[in-house]
């Protein structure tokens, strides 16, 4: 009534029935149904007040109503369907959604198998609810790959080991049984990760289940003694810190593994993985060994490695890859009771951190069946899932694949990048230039501000005219050499600017006065002044909104009500900032609810009703986003690309154009490959989709609701220019998540290609269509929207990097291109394995790289440069490999346009080469000591931190030949020829100093890094003494084994 949830004054209590649980069996949105589906402004907030007030899971489960049974078991739940089963009840903060079956012929029939599914998953949050928090059995899951480089107890942007003690310090206070850890004074998070970083090391593994704890107590007793060279200083803590943890663990048989899979999937087991060839965590009598530290009712485990990280290529050639067996029983023995053997049916599993790996297994690309091994391995156990509130694109595949109750956590506070050394130096130089009144004064400082920026090599990034010609300084007029000044200026106020990511945050632990300050400061930039953010933060004191649910309605509906008015109302700018400071404090007193992460944990764990948000980030979406510790969502897909998003993306596609124009003398790119991200295209709301319709020439066609039903083609004469073939490079994730706008797009491709009037030279669609027609290619010669094989996730490019095992560079691009030959769209033919499922076409693809001149990836956030994650270079590096391979003549190289589409500014574009953004994100975070002391803080955490991106850097090298010389020599002297840096990475994270210290070799080995005979000898000695105390670890286990 009047906007608000009521009960009925006829309502009794003591006649209602108890309620553990909403089963929606229709999906669509909770309030309206279908007919409210179709609506721009349903009223969501209704909905959230009626689900909270209930307090129970909302689940979803119902048949397809689309599709028939066959079409699901082959391409998985598609288009409309996937929208009403799961885009729209996910904005209610639906979890848990089951296909139940689908049509046969003109009616619905149900899977038996699927109905069980159901009342599992039902039944298991039902017996977590009535269970007393004493007696709640919950397993806590943390991730150690890639294996070997210090990675065990990490997650993206999250300080696992603090997190890890937060929460245990929080279930002991709700009344949960953690053993002895409330009680012991030197308990420490890093211990515990130290401890089963030993216990996921092979040989210790290898020892078995009988010998694990002695080989513990073993180092325990090690670092006591002082060594902190092979084990981790944390563990010299009385009983090594651990608060009394432990260690459980069980050797589980092949034979009693394959009765626990049931006979398919065990046969699918044996046939991938045989008795002599089992994947890791087997010991020496073949059995899997399923171990972890337990604390009480509390089960801490490191998540199995999948098995492919010392054989790569292995996925190139097998597209379903089975989990290995202990993969396996690890799952199945969460779930197994003690008394058969098992680790002792949990109640409830929290996964601790983006991202593992279960929701990335072989099976449906969306709707599991029960042959999708993450069906398999969650089983029926409630999955509470900690996740980067930054991230709502890989967040969905953990929400409705791997069947997770999302928990977002926010993002660490931001820094800026400042000046330093010998930028620090240019910076002086050039004031003292400017401010210089002297012209003799002025002239002699020319040579050594450009001898400054030589050496820096910002000369790269701003170039001085005529600087190929000798004594060109002399020669040059004060007016040039002032112009090239103020460039110059330009450039280092953009660098000390950047913001960047600082550190890691800490599940649940509110921001300091400090660390809002650098939250306001980045968000509004230059429109509040540092004393006005102060004032901001003095006046608005922590206080919990969580106790009157208000929070999530008024956010809700803010998020919508943007997203609506960027519908109906386009304009350049997505937010209002009328009132800076009344935001200011919106923002403050969001981020105290930081401690929403845990207590909306324990709300999870209680079988309670998780609020939803929108997923993104506070520079880009503004206060929509926060608080978190939220159930985050994606938004409705079918309005993609929004106004805003259409108005941005035609003014980068005309910038991208014309700047091919100047390079290449007034010549169009004939195909231009463009990325397609879900976590971009959700958080841009559908700019690079926009890019793609820009610069074929189409547009978004509405129907009366709002919603986006077609892409129409712009005539030719109105365009003006010819068409641009697209090749679109779609993640697995984009692929999945918006199959209507895969649809959409296949559509406009097959238009174009047949499009009347036009000619080969106004439309290259047609004529590379027309070109694989004289090729022999008679099917689908309009197919753009590749990705990788169905049901399957990335390039396998990072892989290969992270093993090492490659020789020539081309087999990166060729790598890329095998693993993303597969076509989508509505045009696949289902009777050749189409329809979403994906179709083979290598020579349409070869086609389309073959005629590639640029490429175009946006960055979405601040937090995840090209130089952060190994998936840029994986996938887009890898993509302009495959397009170079096939280049011929002296033209060889493809231009790759990074759009920084983060921050809210939409006066400039901000469109950059390739080249030019790895150096100003190497110069402003991975060289920047400012950056480097904040991860050597972090401890273990930290460290693997710095270690990932020095693979990075390599990776990039490898597939771009982008990464300059004084990149590699700046990071050799920051991270291992600093013996203070050295000797703290080496302490935190040994495996993660090796790693660093091998990359540097490696790349001067492999041709990247031209280094000085010194500087190789001194790495040589350090990757020596790092390989030494490794193996030191090693042979002392094995030995001690025997």
């Amino acid at each position: 009534r009047e906007g608000k949830v009521v009960r009925d004054s006829s309502f009794d209590f003591g006649r209602a029935v108890t309620v553990d649980a909403i089963v929606n069996t229709i999906g669509f949105p909770l309030v309206g149904g279908p007919a409210g589906s179709m609506e721009a402004g349903r009223n969501v907030d209704l909905a959230a007040q009626l689900l909270q007030s209930m307090n129970v899971p909302y689940i979803v489960a119902s048949p397809l109503l689309l599709q028939s049974i066959p079409q699901w078991k082959q391409t998985g739940v598609l288009g409309l369907q996937s929208v009403c089963l799961y885009a729209l009840p996910e904005l209610d903060g639906a979890i848990d959604t089951v296909v139940l079956g689908g049509l046969v012929g003109d009616k619905i029939a149900l899977v038996p198998e699927r109905v069980r599914k159901l009342c599992d998953r039902v039944t298991s949050w039902v017996n977590l609810r009535r269970t007393p928090p004493s007696d709640r059995k919950i397993a806590v899951i943390l991730y150690g790959f890639p294996p070997n480089v210090g990675a065990v107890g990490t997650a993206a942007l999250l300080d696992v080991p603090s997190s890890l003690e937060r929460l245990l310090d929080e279930l002991s206070a709700a009344g949960y049984d953690v053993g002895e850890w409330s009680e012991d004074k030197d308990k420490s998070g890093q211990s515990l990760v130290a401890a089963l970083g030993i216990m996921s090391e092979e040989s210790v593994i290898s020892a078995g289940s009988a010998n694990a704890e002695r080989l513990l107590d073993e180092r325990i007793e090690r670092a006591r003694a002082g060594d902190n060279e092979t084990v981790a200083a944390c563990l010299s803590r009385p009983r090594g810190g651990l608060g009394g943890a432990k260690i459980k663990s069980v050797d589980v048989s092949r034979d009693d593994l394959d009765e626990a899979l049931g006979p398919y999937m065990a046969k699918k087991v044996r046939r991938a993985w045989s008795d002599r060839d089992r994947g890791p965590g087997v010991n020496r009598g073949g059995d899997c060994v399923v171990s972890g530290l337990e604390l009480g009712n509390v089960f801490i485990a490191v998540q199995p490695l999948l098995g492919i990280e010392g054989d790569p290529m292995r996925l190139l050639f097998e597209r379903d890859l089975t989990p290995h067996p202990q993969y396996c029983a690890f799952y199945h023995w969460l779930q197994k009771p003690l008394e058969e053997g098992g680790l002792g049916s949990y109640n409830a599993c929290i996964h601790l951190g983006m991202h593992g790996t279960v929701e990335w297994l072989p099976g449906q690309q969306l709707g599991n069946d029960r042959q999708s091994w993450s069906d398999d391995a969650i089983g029926s156990l409630p999955n509470v899932y900690v996740y980067a509130a930054n991230n709502p694109s890989e967040s969905l595949l953990a929400k409705r694949r791997g069947y997770g109750t999302l928990v977002s956590y926010n993002v660490p506070p931001y820094g800026r990048a400042g000046l330093y050394l010998e930028l620090k130096t240019l910076q002086e130089l050039v004031d003292e230039y400017r401010g210089c009144m002297d012209i003799g004064k002025k002239r002699e400082l020319r040579e050594v501000i450009y001898e400054s920026g030589s050496k820096s090599e910002i000369v790269k990034d701003v170039p001085l005219e005529g600087e190929e010609e000798e004594d060109f300084l002399e020669k040059m007029s004060d007016d040039v050499f002032d112009a090239w000044i103020l460039k110059l200026s330009e450039y280092l106020i953009e660098l000390q600017d950047r913001l960047f990511s600082s550190g890691l945050h800490t599940l649940g632990a509110p921001p300091t006065d400090a660390e809002l300050h650098t939250y306001l400061s980045a968000y509004f930039n230059e429109r509040l002044s540092s004393d006005q953010i102060s004032d901001i933060i003095a006046s608005t004191p922590p206080q919990s909104l969580h106790q009157n649910g208000n929070h999530h309605s008024t956010t809700f509906f803010q998020s919508l009500s943007h997203w609506f008015q960027d519908l109906f109302h386009p304009s350049t700018t997505e937010t209002s900032h009328s009132n800076d400071e009344t935001e200011g404090k919106l923002i403050v007193s969001k981020l105290h609810q930081t401690t929403d992460e845990l207590s909306s944990i324990l709300q999870a764990l209680s079988g309670g009703y998780v609020p939803p948000a929108p997923g993104g980030d506070l520079l880009r979406d503004g206060a929509g986003v926060l608080p978190t510790g939220r159930n985050i969502h994606a938004l409705d897909p079918y309005r993609m690309p929004s106004a805003g998003a259409w108005v941005r993306g035609e003014r980068i596609a005309k910038e991208i154009i014309e700047r091919y124009l100047r390079d290449e003398d007034g010549k169009y790119p004939e195909t231009v490959a463009v990325t397609l991200w879900g976590l971009d295209a959700i958080k841009t709301r559908g700019e690079s989709v926009a890019i793609v319709l820009a610069l074929v020439g189409a547009r978004p066609v509405k129907e009366g609701t709002g919603r986006i039903v077609n892409f129409e083609l712009i005539p030719l004469e109105e365009l003006g220019r010819p068409r641009i073939d697209v090749l679109a490079s779609m993640s697995g994730i984009f692929r999945d998540s918006f199959a209507n706008l895969v649809d959409l797009l296949d559509d406009m491709f097959e238009r174009a290609a047949v499009e009347e009037g036009a000619t080969p030279e106004n439309n290259y669609i047609k004529k590379h269509a027309m070109e694989l027609v004289e090729d022999g290619v008679t099917e689908r010669t309009a197919a753009r929207l590749f990705s990788n094989p169905p049901g399957d996730y990335g390039s396998m490019v990072n892989e290969i990097i992270g093993s090492g095992d490659w020789d020539d560079d081309k087999l990166l691009g060729e790598t890329w291109k095998s693993r993303n030959v597969f076509s989508y769209g509505k045009n696949e033919d289902p009777a050749t394995g189409g329809a979403g499922a994906g179709t083979a076409r290598p020579e349409v693809l070869e086609k389309l790289l073959t005629t590639t001149d640029q490429i175009v990836q946006e960055i979405d956030s601040v937090e995840y440069g090209i130089t952060d994650i190994q998936e840029y270079y994986a996938n887009t590096g890898a993509l302009k490999k495959a397009a170079e391979n096939r280049k011929t003549g002296p033209k060889k190289k493809v231009a790759l346009a990074v759009v920084e589409a983060y921050g809210g500014n939409d006066k400039k574009l901000p469109i950059k080469d390739l080249e030019s953004v790895l150096r100003i994100e190497y110069r402003s975070k991975f060289l920047n000591p400012k950056w480097r002391d904040a991860m050597l803080a972090q401890g273990s955490g930290g460290a693997f931190e710095v270690s990932q991106r020095m693979t990075a850097m390599l990776g990039w090298a490898a597939t771009t030949d982008a990464v300059d010389n004084f990149v590699f020599d700046q990071a050799a002297e920051r991270y291992a020829l600093d013996d203070d840096v050295a000797g703290q990475l080496r302490r935190n994270n040994p495996e993660a100093f090796k790693n660093v210290v091998r990359r540097l070799l490696e790349a001067h080995g492999r041709g990247m890094w031209e280094a000085e005979d010194d500087v190789v000898e001194k790495l040589r000695d350090l990757y020596s003494d790092a390989d030494d105390l490794v193996e030191k670890v090693a042979a002392t286990v094995k030995a001690a084994g025997k």
